[in-house]
């Protein structure tokens, strides 16, 4: 697919696919409620006796448990977009607890790796700080920029192992268009800062802030499904891939 027609499709899908948008949103208020009221035990706890603190502080660590598995839950399902995405797909897909949660710890396992490269070498040259800083940046642009292809490895297969295939990986980089991706990235960021500037109108008042607050929740959920649509679109070109839903 050309730039424009990813593009474009990109910004259709998460309007097309209201559904998909709703189950997104939920989630993520779910999640919210867990950590509001998990937070709000923990609070009590600390104006409470010994024994009812403890008991207290353990409801507070089980709330936060529920919120790191609804955050994989949610990861795992933004994996399923990239993948509709790969497929060329409209449709949106469907909650699967179970299979997405365990792709969302996939997930950060992939990104914990290929972020942890790039330290551990600037960590080597730290005596040299210019070397380590340029060394730096140019490693964290490679295997970002990688670590975005295994995420989408990741989506087409759910193999870890497939997605930590870190030669693959970049190789896949020239294989999609290094100009390609940063041009999605560039245009996710500049979306982002419109989304930014229409928040800010509304001010800091108790009530703007709300109205800025939620007109920034929705663009924000809007633009997760933009830019993994758009990646996923972009890694289905080239004939990379060999999956079909």
């Amino acid at each position: 697919m050309e730039l424009g027609e990813i593009i474009s499709d990109a910004i259709k899908y998460p309007l097309n696919n209201v559904k998909a948008l709703l189950i997104y949103i939920v989630l993520s208020i779910i999640m919210a409620l867990v950590l509001v009221f998990g937070g709000v035990g923990l609070v009590g706890a600390s104006q409470a006796s010994g024994a009812a603190a403890g008991g207290l502080g353990i409801g507070g660590i089980i709330a936060i448990l529920i919120a790191i598995c609804i955050g994989l839950l949610i990861e795992g399902y933004m994996l399923d977009v990239v993948k509709f995405g790969i497929a060329r797909d409209q449709g949106s897909p469907d909650v699967d607890i179970g299979r997405q949660v365990i792709n969302g710890i996939k997930y950060i396992i992939v990104m914990f790796i290929y972020f942890l490269i790039p330290i551990i070498v600037m960590a080597l040259l730290s005596k040299w700080q210019t070397l380590a800083l340029i060394v730096g940046i140019i490693l964290f642009i490679v295997f970002g920029l990688a670590f975005l292809m295994a995420a989408c490895k990741l989506a087409e297969t759910e193999s870890l192992g497939a997605a930590l295939n870190i030669g693959e990986a970049i190789k896949d980089i020239s294989k999609v268009g290094f100009v390609k991706i940063l041009a999605i990235l560039i245009v996710f960021v500049i979306l982002s800062i419109i989304v930014g500037f229409i928040v800010s109108i509304f001010g800091d008042g108790s009530i703007g802030g709300t109205i800025g607050a939620i007109i920034n929740g929705i663009c924000t959920v809007y633009l997760t499904f933009f830019y993994n649509r758009a990646i996923g679109l972009a890694y289905s070109d080239e004939e990379l891939t060999r999956y079909a839903i």
